[in-house]
C-alpha cells in the first residue's frame, strides 16, 4: 500500500516562493501577449518614422515611441523580477489641444491602398491609433488576470497612459479631418442624455 500524495501539498503561498516565480499561468500568457503587442507597436513606429511627412505627427510619434520604450523596459523589469521596477510607470502628457470638431463633410469612398508608396500621414496616424488601442486592450486584460501585485499594478497604470496616447492621435486625426465624429440631432442627443436619473441612497434597517 502506498500513500497518495495530498494535492494540497502542491499549494504555495506567494511569500514562500521567490518573487520572480510568483506568477500564475494565465498571467504569464497574458503578460507575454501584452509585451508582444507593445513590441509590435514599437517596431511599427520605427517603420512609420521615415515616411511621415507632417512635423506635428512626427513629434507625436517620437514622444510616444520614447514613452512606449520606457514602458516596455518597466514591464520587462516587473515581469522578470516580480518586484517593484527601478523605473516605475510615469504619466504621459500629450501636447495637443483637446478641441474636437464634430460633424461629417462629404468625402470620397475609401478602399485599401494597393501600393505602399501611396500610404500617407492619414494612413500612418491610423496605424498608430490601432496599435495603441491594441496595447490598451492587452494591458486591461493582463491587469485583470495578473496575480503578482507588482505586475498587476504596472499593467493597470499603463491603461490610462496608453489611452491618453490614443486620444492624442485621435485629436490629431480629427484636426486634419482624417477622423470625423458624427452626432445625433440635438433632440435625440438631449433625450438620450436625460434618459437617466440619479439614485438616493437608502438607509439599511
Amino acid at each position: 500500500m502506498h500513500n497518495q500524495q495530498n494535492p494540497n501539498d502542491q499549494l504555495k503561498q506567494s511569500e514562500s516562493m521567490p518573487t520572480n516565480l510568483s506568477h500564475g499561468a494565465h498571467e504569464i500568457f497574458d503578460a507575454h501577449e501584452t509585451i508582444g503587442t507593445v513590441i509590435g507597436a514599437l517596431e511599427h513606429y520605427k517603420m512609420y518614422e521615415q515616411n511621415i511627412q507632417d512635423q506635428q505627427l512626427q513629434g507625436i510619434l517620437n514622444n510616444q515611441y520614447q514613452y512606449l520604450n520606457q514602458l516596455y523596459n518597466t514591464m520587462i523589469d516587473a515581469y522578470q523580477t516580480g518586484q517593484r521596477p527601478s523605473q516605475p510607470t510615469s504619466i504621459y502628457n500629450m501636447e495637443i489641444s483637446n478641441d474636437v470638431t464634430y460633424g461629417l463633410t462629404p468625402s470620397q469612398p475609401k478602399q485599401p491602398t494597393q501600393n505602399p508608396a501611396q500610404l500617407n500621414d492619414e494612413a500612418y496616424s491610423g496605424f498608430m491609433l490601432g496599435h495603441l488601442k491594441a496595447c490598451a486592450t492587452a494591458c486591461t486584460t493582463a491587469g485583470l488576470e495578473a496575480t503578482n501585485p507588482v505586475m498587476r499594478r504596472v499593467f493597470q497604470d499603463s491603461v490610462p497612459n496608453i489611452s491618453e496616447m490614443a486620444y492624442e492621435v485621435f485629436l490629431y486625426q480629427n484636426d486634419k479631418n482624417y477622423y470625423q465624429v458624427p452626432q445625433f440631432d440635438q433632440q435625440t442627443t438631449s433625450d438620450l442624455l436625460n434618459s437617466y436619473t440619479q439614485t438616493t441612497p437608502t438607509q439599511g434597517h
